[in-house]
This record gives C-alpha cells, sequence and structure tokens, in this order.
C-alpha cells in the first residue's frame, strides 16, 4: 500500500470513474485501474463494484478511502510544515465555522492570515455546531467554532462570545431592535424551525417550555439560508442569531427584534483537539480567530454579542 495507490483509490471514489480518474492524476488509465487492483489484492476484498454507470464503492471502499483521505492530508501538511522559510510559520489549517457566524469572520480572518503568515493554507469549513463537532472528532478539521458546549473528554474549549437570539419576521411586521418580543408572542404565530437535533432547536424549546408556550412549526430545516427564505415568503416567524441576519435587517429584506421573557442566548467555543501536538500554524489560526471574533464584537459588528474571555492573541 502506497502514495500513489491511495491517491488513486480517493480519486476513483470521489469522481466515481477510473478514466476521469487518470485525467485528474495525469495518469494513462490501465496505470489507475493497476493501482486498484494492486490495493484489492493486498487487501483481499473488492473495493468497488464496476458498473455500467461507474465505479462504485464497496463498504469497504468506502471505509479506506476515508481513512486515505486523511492520511493523504497528514502527509501535504508534513510537507508544508517540514519545508518552511527561516522564521516563517507554514503549513495547512482546516478550520470550521458555524454557518451564521461565517459572512461575519471568514473574509477579514482570510485577509488576516495572508497577510502576517502567507505561509499557512486555509482551508474553511461551514456547516452547523454538531456537523463540525463530528468532523473535528473524526480529525478532518484541525479547529472549529462551536457552540454551547462547556466541556469535552476529547476537545479542549474556550469561551470565544455569548449572544442574544432575536425573532425574524418578513419587513412589513415592523420588528425592531428596541423593541423585544416576548416568547409568549410566538405561541401566536406559525414558526419556522430548526430542524430536530440542531441546537438552536433545543434552546429554542428550552426557552418556549420555561416560558409555558407550545409552538407551532410549519416546517423544519437544516439550513439558515432556508429559514430566512421561508419566513420572506410568508410561512412563519422564526428565531435566529443576530449576526446570521444583520445584514438582512439592514437591507430591509428582514425585520427582527431580541427575544425576552425569557431571554435565548447561545455560547460561541473555539474547540480543538485534546490528543496531539498542536502544529504551530494551528495556533496562529487560532489565536488570529480569536482576535478578529473580540475585534467584531468591539467594534459592534457582532449584533448582541459578549465577549467572554479577554485573551486576544498576538
Amino acid at each position: 500500500m502506497d502514495f500513489k495507490q491511495l491517491t488513486a483509490l480517493v480519486t476513483v471514489v470521489e469522481v466515481g470513474s477510473v478514466t476521469r480518474a487518470a485525467e485528474l492524476l495525469h495518469l494513462v488509465q490501465p496505470a489507475v485501474t493497476r493501482q486498484i487492483k494492486a490495493l484489492e489484492q493486498e487487501l483481499g476484498v473488492a473495493l468497488f463494484e464496476r458498473t455500467r454507470q461507474g465505479m462504485r464503492p464497496t463498504e469497504a471502499g468506502v471505509s479506506l478511502a476515508e481513512r486515505a483521505r486523511r492520511a493523504l492530508a497528514e502527509l501535504e501538511r508534513a510537507r508544508a510544515e517540514l519545508s518552511p522559510a527561516p522564521g516563517e510559520v507554514t503549513g495547512i489549517v482546516t478550520l470550521g465555522l458555524l454557518e451564521s457566524t461565517a459572512a461575519l469572520i471568514a473574509e477579514p480572518l482570510v485577509a488576516a492570515i495572508l497577510r502576517r503568515h502567507p505561509g499557512i493554507e486555509l482551508r474553511l469549513q461551514t456547516a452547523y455546531s454538531g456537523h463540525l463537532q463530528r468532523w473535528l472528532d473524526d480529525g478532518d478539521l484541525d479547529l472549529t467554532l462551536l457552540y454551547n458546549l462547556t466541556s469535552s473528554p476529547t476537545l479542549n474549549v474556550t469561551p470565544l462570545v455569548r449572544e442574544r437570539l432575536w425573532v425574524v419576521a418578513p419587513p412589513a411586521e415592523g420588528l425592531r431592535a428596541d423593541h423585544p418580543v416576548p416568547f409568549a408572542d410566538l405561541a401566536e404565530r406559525a414558526v419556522v424551525m430548526p430542524a430536530a437535533g440542531h441546537g438552536l432547536r433545543a434552546l429554542i424549546e428550552a426557552a418556549a417550555a420555561k416560558a409555558g408556550t407550545d409552538l407551532t412549526s410549519t416546517v423544519q430545516t437544516n439550513s439558515m439560508t432556508l429559514q430566512k427564505q421561508l419566513v420572506l415568503a410568508g410561512h412563519g416567524w422564526t428565531i435566529l442569531p443576530a449576526v446570521g441576519i444583520a445584514d438582512d435587517v439592514t437591507a430591509g429584506i428582514l425585520s427582527a427584534a431580541p427575544v425576552t421573557a425569557p431571554e435565548v442566548w447561545r455560547s460561541i467555543v473555539l474547540a480543538t483537539p485534546r490528543s496531539g501536538r498542536v502544529p504551530a500554524a494551528v495556533d496562529v489560526v487560532a489565536r488570529e480567530l480569536t482576535r478578529q471574533v473580540h475585534l467584531s464584537v468591539r467594534e459592534g459588528r457582532w449584533p448582541s454579542a459578549e465577549a467572554t474571555t479577554g485573551n486576544e492573541g498576538p
């Protein structure tokens, strides 16, 4: 089992075709076929089903490809880290950002890293907190933003910011930042809810129980973008963090107001794995991410937010 074989395996799994994989790898088709067959012979299992539609990975093929992808990423990271210029921090860092924070944080973070540490290659992934935590546990992320996580046996958790959740409605409803909406008022409305298992859903349900209110859900989704679209189309109100709707409210696309009675807050943390050495490039990105989060709060670009730690890094 060697580097070329694993690269061929991962590429064929991703594109579903030996011919297309050969084109991407700048090889002839028989060479890719030989690498796959050599792996199958060494392992004693079939890695693909050959069909008219292409190469379909078996369960064994999917399992090996997942591990091979991580191994190849580590080799690529090692190559970048082991050949830096004197005094330069280099390496590949894969960072997870909550979907609601990406528009605010991603660009200034990338700009700062490129300016201060051009030897770092930053790879950004956006998703909801549950997905990001799973990717971090699986080794697909080096660090990530999560929310409402206070501790974990496998992760180091650093609090960064806490923010208030807002009721979101079409602009005609005229919701305003200086007129909070009692949670009980939502009982009179249809509500576009985050999908079951979503962290925001848990916060909303806890607040509903505290308010003694039952919510009427018209539709559930795991997409913040869809939540906003469905609200705008008149299918109900919803609840979202202010950071995810600030631009829409400013543009007059949506109206919003803080939730009250009870207030609903979420806490955002920076999470990294407990095990293993922290590469210098990962440490640099963690410090710069923390600095950018706190800077956005201090400058008022992160609505209804409070920084929860003063360590902003260099």
